[in-house]
């Protein structure tokens, strides 16, 4: 069946949910009803993840393809690490002619590029859509991917410093505000994000927002009984491997605010273990965490908290639009954390 097809399906049945008064537009539908939790049947959980890998796959944000909105501009930017011209272009809000705007570098998720990010959709493209809420919008294709030279590095350390060499020159852009600029990863950039995080803490970064990303080489290398992920041919005992590529060691150690979006039904993992993982380590050790983040936030609930598979918090079945969420969000966060003279 075609993408077109089955996304139609999956937006139909949404909409469906939504007049039922179990789904709501965001932040509602991020924040839907706790009454359907025990009810859902597996019908729920098996269409709220077809929607979401479908959305997904369909408009390339985890793997990248179709055509591209020609509205971004285009620049070359060299990793220090690998030597090599990574591809990064930058999106403005319609109409926009002056000034300094806060910005979004935005991280694919499994091998994605920015083509994803840059698809032409009826509505605009996904970094279109950021962008006119406000942002001057940086997507970029890391080395081995997309227009980029270099080799493919799984966001281990060479990907990590192409990243971080791409944030220190976005904020010299002159309509970027150096002193606004959020970092947003989708699934697996998780890890491109926290690394660089953890390693740079020099980096202008105001916060970061994770959507739904692996937490180590369970999620990602099949080595737990649930045998997921895209890297299960690397051993899970290649210690030298795999020290680049956990994001529940590097988030340890980031110290800007930290926004976790998270769903019940995961878009790839079979629980959300990983998500409380990752919010655990995150957390400063004043608040219950073994981490240094100044503060944490799990969805829409209670700042500062963790949680475990005991005492588990409460978790919408799916948010059907991300898109919207994650500039809803975005927004917050400049609010919350920005410099009043900003």
């Amino acid at each position: 069946m075609r993408c077109e097809s089955l996304s139609r399906e999956c937006t139909a049945w949404g909409a469906e949910r939504a007049r039922a008064g179990t789904e709501r537009s965001f932040l509602g539908t991020f924040c839907a009803s706790r009454g359907e939790r025990e009810g859902e049947d597996m019908r729920v959980r098996v269409l709220v993840t077809l929607a979401a890998v479908v959305g997904f796959a369909c408009s390339g944000l985890l793997w990248g393809s179709g055509a591209l909105a020609a509205d971004a501009a285009r620049y070359g930017v060299t990793n220090p690490t690998s030597g090599a011209s990574l591809l990064v272009q930058v999106v403005h809000p319609q109409g926009y002619t002056a000034g300094r705007l806060p910005a979004l570098v935005l991280i694919p998720g499994g091998r994605g590029d920015s083509s994803g990010f840059l698809k032409s959709t009826p509505v605009g493209s996904e970094a279109q859509q950021l962008a006119d809420r406000g942002f001057a919008v940086v997507v970029f294709d890391p080395d081995g991917r997309g227009e980029s030279g270099g080799t493919e590095d799984d966001n281990g350390f060479i990907h990590q410093d192409g990243l971080a060499e791409i944030i220190r020159w976005a904020a010299t852009l002159s309509e970027v505000d150096a002193s606004r600029i959020g970092l947003v990863s989708y699934s697996y950039g998780v890890t491109m994000a926290t690394g660089a995080l953890a390693r740079y803490p020099d980096l202008l970064i105001l916060f970061y927002l994770d959507w739904e990303g692996p937490a180590n080489r369970n999620d990602t290398g099949g080595c737990d009984a649930d045998k997921l992920g895209h890297l299960q041919g690397s051993p899970c005992d290649d210690e030298a491997f795999w020290s680049e590529r956990e994001a529940s060691t590097f988030i340890l150690s980031i110290d800007v605010p930290y926004l976790r979006l998270q769903s019940r039904v995961d878009h790839v993992q079979p629980d959300i273990d990983h998500a409380l993982l990752l919010i655990a380590n995150a957390t400063a050790e004043e608040y219950g965490g073994h981490g240094r983040s100044p503060w944490t936030r799990l969805n829409d609930l209670a700042p500062n908290r963790v949680y475990t598979a005991q005492t588990p918090p409460w978790l919408p079945a799916r948010d059907l639009n991300l898109q919207v969420a994650v500039g809803d969000y975005a927004l917050e966060l400049l609010a919350l954390f920005a410099p009043s003279d900003g």
